[in-house]
């Protein structure tokens, strides 16, 4: 449950931090005062996403912590230890939101994402907000509430993972079918390109090396000449040669190196040098037999290459990459050549894959209907003590035909109330006046929960368009629910605050430049403050007062009516 929550920062306020207990909770106030504002923060420290606007002004951050006790909740503690984010019993949820709209959450103190903060949000919290009875004529959200009172959420998720699968699979046929119009259009464009290909034979590094032969052919006669220059210079000139000049030069140290030994460093370096000269010389005769002056030669390079740039243009890759073009050619050949085998397994594993779905979605629809009775007996009973006696709740749960199938499964589901006896029910949405919906929302709301292991319910001014003996009866019945679970409630109506366990005033306070909301849990004497300025508004008189105590005194024996009871 939820043991704590602190907000700074948010909105007009400050700084707030509030202790919650087991058993239902109310939280009143005057308008404006920022009751909703808390269930907000609640639902923006269990991962909801925020708008602008969001810090307080002139405040760089809003920041937002609850603390849970999980002793109850071994599902959420398992799924923490999967995520190594383990703490005990106890969990503590964090959100910081910057005043440019970026945000971090951590749990237990570790930084995780938003997605994991709230798949651990809906585990430990249900929010239910005062504007839901606008969305109940939806047939999504009843569908979802169906689904969430009969527990059936897993095995929607496996049919939505089958119908997944199925459709994938279907598709792929398609495709597959749609192709064999011009499959053997397409199989004579791949096998020309593949014999192409082949025929080219294109081998590594083939291209530069024909490049590099393309220059060489190109400029033969003027590596002739050059070389036959540098040999004539340092080795064949008869008159003056670089081999020469260095056989004098060795001769004459030679001589002198008798009357200095410092020039014999300087020989043996001339030395060597006539040696470099003389290999240099042999590796340019040598050269100089390889350079072919062939012009056919010449020419087939050229075609050479102008052939392997023609096939590469064509299939717009550089040379280099025809090779991998080759490859996935003679793939995509050998996939058409094969498509009536390919086709048959994608038929069979379609049609394996749509069974799987319609197993599925038949066990989806069967445990649907069950629920569907159990539903619509416990909101029919709760009906009458909502201020609707004789009134009928049915939910209309129909296969739908074949070829209409959806993700969700094969079920067309439709939420009917008759309000009054003697009346068929209809269609929710078409009969409800704006009074009953609110209470037809609430009574939904709490028969779902039923079927929820979540331990904390919060609802938000889900009493709106009540009042009466209806919202005392209202009240009672969320008090019931506080028996198994914790119960925080917005509540602007009196019959329903003076029934609950803990009750906690939200006020704004003022000091002419700047606006903040506080938070004050309430004692005896306070709680009927409380009551009589619900029931009187500006002007509280003794009597008022009185009321407020009769009211409260009546609740808390009826809450102690019910623990005996128990």
């Amino acid at each position: 449950m939820l043991t704590s929550l602190q907000i700074r920062n948010f909105a007009i306020i400050d700084q707030v931090e509030v202790d919650f207990d087991e058993g239902m909770t109310v939280l009143t106030g005057e308008t404006g005062a920022g009751k909703s504002i808390l269930v907000d923060a609640l639902g923006l420290v269990l991962g909801e996403r925020g708008g602008n606007g969001l810090v307080r002004v002139n405040a760089k951050r809003a920041e937002f912590s609850a603390e849970f006790n999980l002793a109850d909740l071994p599902e959420a503690r398992k799924w923490l230890d999967e995520q190594t984010l383990d703490q005990d019993d106890e969990c503590v949820l964090r959100r910081v939101i910057n005043a440019d709209g970026r945000s971090r959450a951590f749990i237990n103190g570790n930084a995780v994402s938003l997605q994991t903060l709230k798949k651990l949000g809906e585990q430990l919290l249900d929010i239910h907000g005062q504007h839901f009875h606008q969305s109940l004529g939806r047939y999504d959200i009843q569908r979802d509430l169906l689904d969430h009172f009969g527990d059936l959420v897993n095995l929607r998720k496996a049919t939505e993972f089958a119908y997944g699968d199925w459709q994938s699979l279907a598709i792929e046929l398609h495709n597959l079918e749609a192709a064999d119009a011009d499959r053997a259009s397409r199989i004579d464009l791949l096998e020309f390109q593949l014999g192409e290909l082949e025929a080219l034979d294109l081998q590594p590094n083939e291209t530069d090396s024909l490049q590099s032969e393309r220059q060489r052919l190109q400029n033969c006669g003027r590596l002739a000449d050059g070389v036959s220059g540098i040999l004539q210079n340092i080795y064949d000139s008869d008159t003056a040669n670089v081999q020469g000049f260095l056989a004098d030069a060795c001769h004459t140290l030679e001589h002198l190196s008798t009357f200095d030994p410092q020039l014999e460093p300087v020989l043996a370096m001339l030395q060597e040098a006539g040696i470099q000269v003389s290999e240099a010389t042999e590796t340019l005769r040598r050269y100089a037999d390889t350079i072919d002056m062939d012009p056919a030669r010449r020419d087939w390079v050229e075609e050479r290459l102008n052939a392997i740039q023609t096939v590469a243009r064509k299939h717009r890759v550089e040379a280099d990459e025809l090779p991998k073009v080759q490859t996935r050619v003679r793939g995509q050949l050998s996939e058409l050549q094969h498509a009536e085998e390919r086709g048959a397994e994608l038929t069979e594993k379609t049609r394996k894959a749509a069974g799987s779905y319609r197993k599925n979605a038949r066990r989806l629809s069967s445990a649907r209907k069950d629920s569907a009775i159990r539903f619509s007996a416990a909101v029919t009973e709760t009906m009458a003590s909502l201020g609707m006696p004789g009134g009928i709740f049915d939910i209309s749960v129909v296969e739908c035909s074949e070829g209409n199938e959806k993700s969700h499964g094969i079920d067309n589901i439709e939420f009917l109330i008759s309000a009054n006896p003697g009346q068929p029910p209809m269609p929710l949405a078409k009969v409800a006046s704006g009074g009953e919906l609110s209470r037809m929302s609430l009574a939904i709301q709490v028969i779902a929960s039923d079927g929820s292991t979540i331990a904390t319910m919060v609802f938000d001014e889900v009493d709106s368009g009540i009042g009466g003996a209806v919202a005392e009866m209202v009240g009672r019945r969320l008090n019931q629910v506080g028996e198994n679970r914790q119960v925080l409630c917005v509540t602007h109506l009196p019959q329903v605050a003076s029934v609950a366990d803990h009750h906690y005033r939200i006020h704004k306070m003022t000091d002419g430049k700047s606006t903040r909301t506080g938070i004050a849990r309430l004692g005896n004497d306070e709680r009927i403050e409380e009551l009589a300025r619900m029931l009187g508004g500006v002007a509280i008189t003794k009597k008022t007062r009185e009321h407020a105590a009769e009211m409260l005194a009546s609740g808390s024996r009826g809450d102690d009516n019910r623990k005996e009871t128990a």
